[in-house]
Formats: C-alpha cells, structure tokens, sequence
C-alpha cells in the first residue's frame, strides 16, 4: 500500500460529495436542453449554471493546490437530432492533473452533470438527478479535491459531460477530440447512478463495473484474431476491470469492492464509457448493485403511495465515498506506476510446450512479473516474477492458459497488464 494513496483516500468525505450533490439538484432542471433558455442562467437555474459552478469548484481546488489544475470548456454545438430539436450548445468541464515525468500518459475519470425528467423536451419542471448522474459527478469532482494535493508521474484528468440523456453527445465529442489530439488515454473511469439508492434490494457492498469484450473499435482482423486465440474476455477494458478488482483488495478491503460484469452495459441502456470504447480507449463503468427505476427519469411526484423521482434523500452518501475512494485509489495506483510494457508478442515459430514471451521495455520500470490464469477463469490466479528482463521463456504451454505482462516500480507500483499478441 502506497502511503500517498492511502492518505488521499482518507480526505474522501460522504458530507462534502452530498454538499455536491445538493448543490446540483439546486439547479432545479440540468437538462442539455435548457442551454437554450437564456433566462435560466442568470436565475442560477439550467446546465450552464450547474457548468459556471463545477468550473468554479475546479478551480478553487486549484488554487487551493497552488495552481495544479488546469481548468477547460470542451464547448461545441451538437445539430438537431433525434433527442435535439434545435442547436444546442454543450460544455464539458474538466481539469488536468499534469503528470511529472510521464505527463502524455493520462488516466481519466468522469460523470455526466446534466439530468433529465420523464420527459426530454421539459426543461422547466424539476429534474433532481441525485443519483442520475449527481453522484458520477460528484465522485469526478471529489476525485480532484483529494488527488490534486499530491504529485503523480502520469497525467490524471477529472471530467464532468453534459449532452449523456441525449445520447452520449459530451462524452463522444471529447473521446473523438481526444483520439485526433493523439492523447494517450490508458484508463477510463466512468461512474453514472453510483448513489447507492436506498431500497430493499440494494446491496451497499458492491458496485458494479462493466467492462466490455470484443473493442468497439476492432477491426476485421483484429477480430478475427481474437476469435483465433479465444481473446474475447482479455481486451484492454476487460484489463483494466481486472485491475479495479485488484486495487480494491489492497486499499479497500472487505467492506466494499466491485462485482465484474463481463458485458459492456445494462440491457437497454448506455454510458458515457461506451463513447471511449467507441474511439479505441479502455473505459468501464462503475454503477450501483441495484437501480431504482422510480427514482430515474422520473416527475418527482407521490402515487399510489411510491414517491417517484431521482432525490437527494434516496443517496447513500457513504456508499458514494466508497466508490469515490476505490475511484481514487486506481487512478493514483496507475497514474504513480510505470507505463504498461509495449508490443507483448509470445512466440509462435515452433511447435513447442514451453511458452516464450517477449515486450519492449518500460522506461520507468524496475522489474516485471507475468500473469496467467487457465482459459476458463475470469481473473488472474498466478504471477511470475521474472526481473527487469524483456524475454522469458516459462515451462508452461501457451495452448492450455492465458497470459499478460506488467510494469512495476522500485515501490511495487504495477502497471496495467498486457495480453500478448502471436509473433511467428
């Protein structure tokens, strides 16, 4: 356990993320579609109010950090569609933690700010969205106030979106800026309805994170290799959902850590993840074990003695620390370990049973251990030490197990792993 890591995660706090969230519903409607109503604004109702206030909270937390944070819009205009009559202007808000020494490899977390009713066209008639995504947005922007007073080798960006009711349009506007900017982004947080909602089924131990199989991005090829090798639960989002459940065993403990759910997303449903996955980059999200549906998308309202809407007091402020903090702790554990090490390729030339992989080294690496697991299990069961090498050749055949490779440090930070790729 990194001490750094461990103390940030002790300044997450359940009484600031509800300050948050409370002061998002304040807001009264944050759906995209109010940008449209100019009146709402200066009332400090609508999403450019919510946007002015989240962009003023970034940069309070950075000058609480002596500057540490570089502040930005992603501001552009989506055309009319199907959810969109009209031309509707849209913000994202985020803010930059610059790495130290390896500032173009960035580890990014985020939660959609606007919100919606039972309707997508009423942007008057209260739209809470506590849970709906106050509470990804707040876990993002808690994520900032307790990293952002510590240093990391590698860049960490806090992102809020808007446009996500309407189909994805922030999140798939800013992962399409990032992949023509060429951004390294390794790791993509995503946290929508993470509010631990209070009934009866809710499991307060657990939150969900889904990671998909087969990229969104795969080519033809790519997926006819990957149909070849049995690859389909070995992809670079199903690396990182493997990493979480990781992380969470050495800086959470028992009394909370994630469900794997080896599936892109809900049925019926999407996240902003998806938009990231669609543009090449590792991204999962995190949601709570049980939804309330009478508390989505709703009129708050009282029938038939159910109380619909999605309301602050149907929050689990402690549950929204815990995703915070496991939030928290894979970006700092990733942001301080080295790069992941580059072009993994296991020999395939001859007909053999020992097994010999190869990688390019990492520059801040120390050591590297390989993993493998039988092909039928869903996470890693073994680790190899093999020391500060870049080929090893393991008694094992490749033809019975899967195997990944990965970084680690003078401290024991570990990189993400890598599957490795056939090279004949």
């Amino acid at each position: 356990m990194d001490a750094q890591i461990a103390a940030a995660l002790k300044d997450v706090s359940a009484a600031h993320l509800r300050a948050t969230v409370e002061k998002l519903v304040s807001f009264g409607n944050r759906s995209t579609l109010s940008a449209n109503d100019p009146a709402l604004a200066p009332k400090g109702k609508g999403v450019l109010a919510a946007r002015d206030w989240i962009r003023s909270e970034f940069e309070r937390y950075s000058k609480d950090c002596g500057g540490c944070l570089d502040v930005q819009l992603d501001t552009f205009t989506e055309a009319p569609a199907d959810r969109i009559p009209q031309p509707t202007e849209i913000s994202n808000v985020f803010a930059v933690l610059k790495g130290t020494t390896d500032p173009d490899r960035i580890y990014l977390v985020t939660g959609h700010y606007d919100s919606r009713n039972g309707d997508n066209a009423n942007i008057h008639d209260p739209a809470p969205g506590a849970n709906d995504d106050g509470s990804g947005t707040a876990v993002s922007m808690e994520c900032a106030r307790v990293l952002s007073k510590h240093k990391f080798p590698a860049t960490i960006i806090f992102l809020t979106v808007a446009g996500e009711e309407q189909g994805l349009n922030g999140s798939r506007h800013f992962a399409k800026m990032a992949r023509e900017k060429g951004w390294k982004i390794d790791a993509v947080l995503n946290n929508d309805i993470v509010g631990g909602d209070r009934n009866k089924g809710q499991d307060p131990t657990i939150v969900r994170v889904f990671s998909e199989g087969i990229p969104a991005a795969a080519t033809e090829k790519d997926i006819r290799m990957i149909r070849a090798l049995g690859g389909e639960n070995d992809s670079s989002s199903r690396q990182l959902a493997r990493y979480i459940r990781e992380t969470a065993k050495t800086y959470i403990g028992g009394q909370f850590g994630p469900k794997l759910v080896f599936r892109r997303d809900r049925y019926l449903r999407g996240g902003d993840h998806t938009a990231f996955n669609q543009e090449g980059f590792a991204a999962v999200r995190f949601t709570e074990y049980r939804e309330d549906f009478n508390h989505q998308h709703q009129n708050p309202r009282t029938e038939n003695g159910i109380e619909y809407g999605d309301l602050p007091k149907f929050v689990d402020f402690d549950y929204v620390a815990n995703v915070a903090r496991l939030n928290a702790s894979v970006l700092a554990s990733l942001a301080s370990a080295p790069a992941a090490p580059g072009k993994v390729r296991l020999l395939t030339r001859n007909l053999e049973n020992d097994s010999t992989i190869e990688w390019e080294a990492s520059p801040a690496a120390t050591a590297y251990e390989v993993l493998w697991r039988p092909t039928t299990a869903p996470e890693w069961e073994n680790v190899i030490p093999v020391g500060n090498v870049t080929h090893v050749s393991l008694p094992r055949s490749k033809d019975n197990v899967i195997f990944a490779v990965r970084a680690l440090d003078k401290q024991g930070h570990r990189s993400l792993p890598v599957a490795p790729e056939p090279e004949r």
